[in-house]
């Protein structure tokens, strides 16, 4: 395997997981901006990993699995985190804790799903949408403004991004609903054949 530059960055983005958790339970002033700064740090490499090897003719089938679990990876970790140490919110932290459920268990079901219509040859048909990428973009900058926690230049950061969570919350309902609904003619012609183990009776 062929260590490409948009590879490492890659990579370092998984590196960046355990950076991310130290900062976050620093008992320092700073912390805080460091961990948002971390998380903000690996939010760019997601685009720049992708965009370079589109752009240098070095996409891989490698690099195309572990961008994404990269990705995952870090956003989990980002919102696990939160939803043991919340940050300072408006609402109930019930909302914070579902909010984070809906949004990892969108992330396993659909990837599921991928890998299951890729065996059964169907991988275009679960492409990410531009409503995917309305998302990432708003879930990115919640998690960041919810890491930063401070008001900035008057602005109260935290509740900016307690209600982008949930606005990215109700995105990712919408984006799996769109997902299930164009893999859902294969799931329904796949379910109604039988399988191997009953058309042969064992």
């Amino acid at each position: 395997m062929k260590m490409t530059f948009p590879m490492i960055l890659t990579l370092m983005r998984i590196a960046l997981i355990p950076v991310l958790v130290l900062f976050f339970y620093l008992p320092y002033a700073w912390a805080p901006l460091a961990t948002a700064a971390v998380f903000i740090l690996a939010a760019i490499t997601d685009w720049l990993d992708g965009y370079l090897a589109r752009r240098m003719g070095l996409m891989s089938a490698f690099g195309a699995f572990l961008d994404p679990v990269a990705d995952k990876l870090m956003v989990a970790t980002a919102l696990v985190l939160m939803v043991h140490v919340p940050p300072p919110i408006v609402f109930p932290e019930i909302f914070l804790t579902l909010s984070a459920a809906i949004i990892i268990g969108r992330e396993i079901a659909i990837s599921a799903l991928r890998e299951w219509m890729s065996e059964m040859g169907e991988s275009g048909t679960v492409k990410v949408g531009a409503l995917g990428k309305f998302k990432t973009i708003f879930q990115m900058t919640a998690i960041s403004c919810l890491l930063y926690e401070y008001d900035l230049f008057g602005l109260p950061v935290a509740l900016v991004g307690e209600l982008l969570l949930y606005l990215a919350a109700a995105l990712t309902l919408w984006s799996m609903w769109e997902y299930l609904h164009a893999a859902w003619p294969v799931m329904s012609r796949e379910s109604s054949q039988p399988s191997n183990d009953a058309a042969s009776g064992d």
